[in-house]
């Protein structure tokens, strides 16, 4: 099978790798000197992918990383069954071992341990935890105890960490966490997650037990110059060529959104013969807002008139000052308090963003099949 030169939807490495080379730098700092980091952008930004490249370029005899999604985590014991398993599995090469620092380790619990078919790389655990019980330091000094005895340092890398906030009680599971973690020496963290509203709340608002848990990295927009330079490169490696007027075009259409860029620039390169031209880009354009057409229907249909209504508004340019007087009767807001239930809303359902004072809808291609729709 030939490697597509785009890829979107997934995690990018290799040569589908763009850019990103100052957080790279900095992230491999953080995780080689034992600095915790907190890293949050808008969803598809390419977080997973930057903290994949860093995880292999950082990963040595002397420092292991454990890396874990908790997206399918529902509770607090959830999460202790997920994580015990990740440091077991990945600071462990043969079975044995992980065996034995499960009983060392972990034994005033006597975790049960269930076996996949390769027993030496498919396991999991369950600890039979309740939220009372008072056993949960022990799992999460787990990655230290074994740093300790083995001589390395570790990173945990969480992803989707802002599941923890949907957690019961969830305020004193995460105190639980920092009380921890924050007197660990030889083991590091680093927490991100696709809801970046909720990223923000645990991390940026002082009454939350993570407020200012580590060094915090706000992940840009890639630049129009490195993406143009990728998209033309990534063409010619397949014996195709697009100008780079054209290739700049795709990252403005699309607002430099990485996963939109990638995907359009798969489409246009789908419908390019030999040389990309305007009708190729212009077909694929409009294949990439059919593609998305069932997400976005999916995303609003459920959506109160209320909520549409001030979706609208937001198309139409009206990014504040949206409970004025004439701004709630033109667009059938309703009351200012009514407002601010809405907009409250619509962050929580990743509809919009407040950047800066101003509404915003941070999916480009979103916005223009709102404006086509509404």
């Amino acid at each position: 099978m030939e490697t597509k030169p785009f890829i979107f939807g997934v995690a990018t490495s290799g040569d589908n790798f763009t850019d990103r080379k100052r957080e790279t730098e900095r992230l491999l700092l953080n995780f080689t000197h034992g600095i915790n980091t907190i890293l949050i952008s808008p969803r598809r930004w390419g977080k997973t992918s930057l903290v994949n490249k860093v995880c292999s370029l950082a990963q040595s005899d002397n420092l292991k990383i454990v890396y874990l999604d908790i997206f399918s985590c529902r509770s607090e014991s959830d999460f202790y069954d997920a994580y015990a398993t990740a440091v077991l599995r990945q600071t462990s090469s043969k079975f044995e071992e992980w065996v034995e620092h499960a009983r060392q380790f972990l034994s005033r619990i006597s975790p049960k341990i269930s076996l996949g078919p390769d027993p030496m790389t498919d396991f999991s655990i369950s600890l039979d935890m309740t939220p009372k019980s008072t056993d949960f330091e022990e799992i999460l000094q787990l990655p230290e105890k074994i740093a300790q005895k083995k001589g390395f340092n570790i990173v945990v890398c969480i992803d989707e960490f802002q599941q923890i906030a949907e957690f019961k009680d969830s305020k004193t599971f995460q105190k639980r966490l920092r009380t921890v973690w924050q007197m660990q020496k030889s083991v590091s963290y680093c927490l991100f997650g696709s809801k970046k509203h909720l990223m923000n709340e645990l991390f940026e608002n002082r009454s939350f037990p993570f407020y200012k848990f580590g060094d915090a990295i706000y992940l840009p927009k890639i630049g129009t110059s490195d993406w143009a330079e990728y998209i033309c490169s990534r063409f010619e490696s397949t014996g195709k060529k697009i100008s780079e007027e054209l290739a700049v075009r795709i990252c403005d259409r699309v607002d430099n959104h990485s996963s939109y860029v990638q995907q359009l620039a798969w489409l246009v390169w789908t419908h390019t013969d030999k040389i990309a031209t305007e009708s190729d880009f212009d077909m694929a354009y409009q294949d990439l807002i059919d593609q998305n057409t069932p997400l976005f229907e999916k995303q609003t249909e459920n959506l109160t008139s209320f909520q549409m209504n001030f979706l609208r508004a937001v198309v139409d340019g009206v990014s504040s000052e949206l409970s004025t007087q004439e701004n709630m009767e033109k667009y059938q807001l309703g009351s200012s308090a009514n407002v601010v239930i809405v907009k409250k809303a619509l962050v929580k359902k990743e509809l919009i963003e407040i950047e800066k004072g101003r509404v915003i809808i941070p999916d480009p291609v979103l916005a223009v099949w709102l404006k086509h729709t509404l």
